[in-house]
């Protein structure tokens, strides 16, 4: 009990700090590709200290080269997929754009399907077609606003394109073997620092000592802190209790973006949600579908 009670509280810890990484991303002033830069850079140091810790860093250079190939792919993918998120952000807000952001599970549902020929039940498609009623009622938008904002609309698809490309880092990661998942984090932002170095808008001597510190937090407590709250958690506990467990990141985010800045989701808002997470509830823990066609846990 004391083992379960010690992963609830870690994950518990770490989907809660998560919901405020929003906040940091718009406080630090920083563009989306400079902010992912400094999130790899500073929580990529921290985690190679962890993998030193781990005795896992030696482990790094006698990857297969299939494996490794995958990994850096997989970089590149989760890359692109923090910067759209935070273009996301800083378009749509904090708490519309990881509401949005938490649709990734139904995509890896589709192309588990694809990618690994995995069943679809018919359960499947009713929660698939409930994430989607959810998704719509998120955004607050009628059919009569979806020419009205355009900033806004790219936000939104820049948040689902986000949530696509996590996907397939989920997919990716499900068919490697030899890799842990510290070093396969590790290698995704190794991947980050060398790749947006060259593109990031704010060098280091730019940044304002305030700009450092939220940056700072990204890094230190967003990535590396959280990361290794979630890698001694998770284990400890079952799948079901994890997958609730992961929705205090939308709950927390709708919080911080009300606290903050004063952004109350309407009642639609919050229905698209709850729609949203009893679908991925649904999907994850397989409900309406038979234990003998039910697809394996993406």
């Amino acid at each position: 009990m004391k083992t379960r009670t010690q992963g609830i509280l870690g994950v518990a810890a770490a989907q809660t700090l998560l919901g405020s990484i929003g906040l940091c991303v718009l406080e630090s002033g920083a563009d989306s590709v400079s902010a992912a830069f400094y999130r790899c850079a500073i929580g990529g140091l921290m985690l190679a200290f962890y993998c030193l810790w781990r005795r896992d860093l030696a482990g790094l250079l006698r990857l297969p080269a299939r494996t490794l190939t995958y990994a850096v792919a997989s970089g590149f993918l989760m890359i692109a997929n923090w910067v759209l998120f935070f273009e996301g952000i800083h378009r749509t807000g904090i708490a519309v754009a990881t509401i949005l952001f938490h649709v990734q599970p139904f995509f890896v549902v589709v192309l588990g399907a694809v990618v690994f020929r995995e069943r679809l039940h018919a359960a499947t498609f009713v929660w698939i077609a409930l994430a989607l009623a959810g998704l719509v009622l998120a955004t607050g938008l009628t059919g009569a606003d979806l020419t009205a904002d355009g900033f806004y609309l790219t936000g939104i698809l820049f948040t689902l394109a986000a949530a696509f490309l996590y996907a397939l880092v989920t997919i990716i990661a499900k068919g490697l073997s030899g890799i842990n998942a510290p070093q396969l984090t590790l290698v995704q932002c190794l991947c980050g620092t060398l790749l947006l170095a060259g593109v990031t808008p704010l060098a280091p001597q730019d940044l304002t000592s305030s700009q450092w510190g939220w940056l700072a937090l990204i890094g230190m407590v967003h990535t590396g802190g959280v990361y290794m709250l979630l890698y001694g958690a998770l284990p400890k506990l079952t799948t079901p209790l994890i997958a609730v467990l992961l929705f205090l990141y939308p709950a927390s985010a709708v919080i911080v973006d009300a606290v903050a800045y004063g952004h109350i989701l309407g009642p639609r808002q919050f229905a698209g949600l709850a729609f949203i997470i009893v679908a991925s509830l649904g999907v994850t823990l397989k409900w309406g579908m038979r234990p003998a066609l039910a697809a394996p846990a993406p």
